[in-house]
């Protein structure tokens, strides 16, 4: 079966381009290409051990692809090469936010500082390396009055504010998890690399999750999602990139995905005829159909 990337008339902004990632002999990631279209949610999915996390890995930083290009389509700074910066500054000069399959908080600061903490290189700028900040300046005081209304609106959206000063690692795990969201949101970024957002949430959060991420797409963020939760992947992506062994094996809308018999091969490793297990094919639902 030919595999092929079609995009919508909507630019992309993210293309990775012939990306490959080995580890001494173990190839992670093999000759990857796909695009990110703006203002869409690109779901990347496979069986475990896919090389799912060494691409965010390679996109926000922590890794430097041995070959190929991964431009963001910035529009201030305009073709930014994401291979060729270190970790902090992905975030800060491209704007690509990630979050962690391994929660990534500060357990012992409250929720509110822990995204307060996100905006850490706003309110240093406005700190004039500390000096603003510690004689009380105006212009300090109006970035932490900023930083700290951004805190209280991200978690507003995503249920936390009521625990705002309550202690992030005493949260339920899937309170968490969406902090760990919040979070990334308070970065104001271009690009947000979602790694497994609904682990450990119930049906019922998982379906809020599911409205969180629709209307940030319907604002103008762009998601890049890896989930192992085929309800949040087919009922929320417009496109799918399906990966085995580093290898991209199939990209569609998500109705075409569930019947492609390269997927159904690679999660369960049986004939082309069978079909995908409940867990897949049961959770898309008329919604996911629209999408094809």
């Amino acid at each position: 079966m030919q595999i092929t990337d079609q995009t919508p008339s909507t630019p992309p902004l993210l293309e990775v381009e012939h990306v490959s990632m080995r580890f001494g002999g173990l190839v992670a990631i093999n000759d990857l290409s796909f695009t990110a279209t703006a203002r869409r949610i690109t779901a990347i999915i496979g069986p475990n051990g896919a090389g799912k996390t060494t691409l965010f890995n390679c996109l926000t930083g922590f890794y430097r692809p041995g070959v190929g290009r991964m431009t963001l389509h910035h529009p201030v700074r305009g073709p930014v090469r994401l291979e060729r910066l270190e970790g902090f500054r992905v975030a800060r000069e491209a704007g690509v936010a990630r979050t962690f399959q391994n929660i990534r908080l500060f357990p012992r600061m409250s929720v509110l500082e822990n995204l307060i903490v996100a905006q850490h290189h706003v309110l240093m700028r406005a700190s004039v390396c500390t000096i603003a900040g510690l004689l009380g300046l105006s212009r300090y005081r109006r970035a932490e009055a900023h930083a700290v209304g951004k805190a209280r609106h991200w978690l507003e959206r995503v249920g936390l504010v009521a625990h705002a000063d309550r202690e992030a690692g005493t949260l339920p795990y899937g309170d968490q998890r969406r902090l760990e969201i919040a979070r990334a949101l308070c970065t104001d970024p271009l690009l947000l690399c979602l790694d497994e957002p609904a682990a450990g949430l119930d049906p019922r959060e998982s379906q809020d999750l599911n409205r969180l991420l629709r209307s940030l797409r319907a604002e103008g963020v762009t998601i890049l999602l890896i989930e192992h939760d085929m309800s949040v992947v087919m009922e929320i992506s417009d496109k799918v990139v399906v990966l085995d062994h580093g290898q991209k094996i199939a990209v569609g809308p998500p109705a075409a995905i569930r019947t492609n018999p390269a997927v159904i091969r690679a999660y369960l490793g049986e004939e082309e005829d069978e079909p995908l297990p409940p867990e897949i094919t049961g959770a898309i639902g008329e919604e996911g159909k629209a999408h094809g």
